[in-house]
């Protein structure tokens, strides 16, 4: 029968036990996790019993030559996971430090921004940089705010503007609104769609609670020109497959909408002009390690290069 005692201060607990525990959980045996973790099954028992010392109960019991955590070890390993996470990224962030050339840049922002502008620009710095692996990802603006604010991501982009108390922004690309719509609809031939253009006229929109939907609503609204809202999307993609359709006139971010432009799509600039400006966001709890600045740098130049192209000059 197990024993509990006290549970003992930190001092003298390893990663290495946590990561024991972790691995037999994971695995269900102790001979399993050594071989995860590429050391002895008695190395293995031994990092366990001492982890069990430390917390002052048992953390396992056997049934047919599995081990089954308790209910007590299934509520450490949340918390064990947080830790190991955390000092993983220690030691990732600790090599970026020392070669900026090599390590992991975990990157967030909208699915349209990396499949379209951003595209490129991380290609190119990936050829510039061939050891360094890139981590892309997409999720709400609010959780890209906090994983960026949290040190979970490195950088990310955001439509701006942008106030959240946790982050560090830099503009870095601006990009003007157009309509998307198809070669057969009747505005086709226009050089320039202005908002009494599209008096009566179908309209594909992305969702409401954007600040940049807010902008387009406010410019009809001021025009006295009625919405004839046909279509809400939450995606640039989804609105221009649409507008590909003929089923309407998608009104969206210039940018973000030549990746689909076709034969069978065409982009026209919306007047009167409407600006979606994109920023460069870091945690402002720490500066940027050595490797998301020259990502940072790297975007710079490259959105530089672009700026001319998306917003053209009078």
């Amino acid at each position: 029968m197990n024993t509990a005692t006290s549970p003992k201060g930190l001092e003298g607990l390893s990663l290495k036990s946590l990561e024991a525990f972790r691995a037999i959980i994971q695995s269900g045996s102790a001979t399993a996790a050594a071989t995860s973790l590429g050391i002895t099954q008695p190395a293995v028992s031994r990092l366990l019993a001492s982890f069990e010392q430390h917390v002052g109960f048992a953390l396992f019991y056997r049934e047919k030559s599995r081990l089954f955590p308790t209910e007590e070890a299934l509520a450490l390993f949340k918390e064990v996971e947080l830790t190991l996470q955390g000092a993983e990224r220690i030691s990732l962030l600790a090599r970026n430090i020392f070669n900026s050339d090599l390590g992991l840049l975990k990157i967030v922002a909208p699915n349209s921004f990396i499949a379209g502008p951003l595209a490129d620009v991380v290609a190119d710095f990936m050829r510039q940089h061939p050891r360094v692996n890139i981590s892309l990802d997409t999720h709400s603006p609010a959780t890209a705010r906090e994983l960026v604010a949290h040190r979970s991501a490195d950088c990310g982009f955001i439509q701006l503007p942008e106030n959240h108390p946790g982050l560090q922004v830099e503009s870095m690309l601006q990009s003007h609104t157009v309509c998307a719509l198809s070669p057969a609809h009747p505005l086709a031939s226009k050089g320039r769609i202005e908002v009494q253009d599209l008096l009566g006229q179908n309209l594909i929109l992305l969702g409401k609670g954007r600040y940049s939907r807010m902008q387009i609503d406010s410019i009809f609204q001021q025009a006295g020109v009625p919405m004839k809202v046909k279509l809400e999307t939450h995606t640039v993609a989804i609105a221009c497959t649409f507008a590909r359709r003929n089923l309407g006139v998608a009104i969206v971010n210039g940018m973000l909408a030549r990746q689909y432009a076709d034969n069978n799509l065409l982009l026209i600039p919306f007047a009167p002009a409407l600006i979606y400006e994109y920023g460069f966001i870091t945690s402002a709890h720490a500066p940027m390690s050595r490797l998301t600045t020259a990502f940072f740098n790297h975007c710079r130049q490259s959105f530089g290069r672009m700026q001319d192209e998306l917003i053209p000059k009078a």
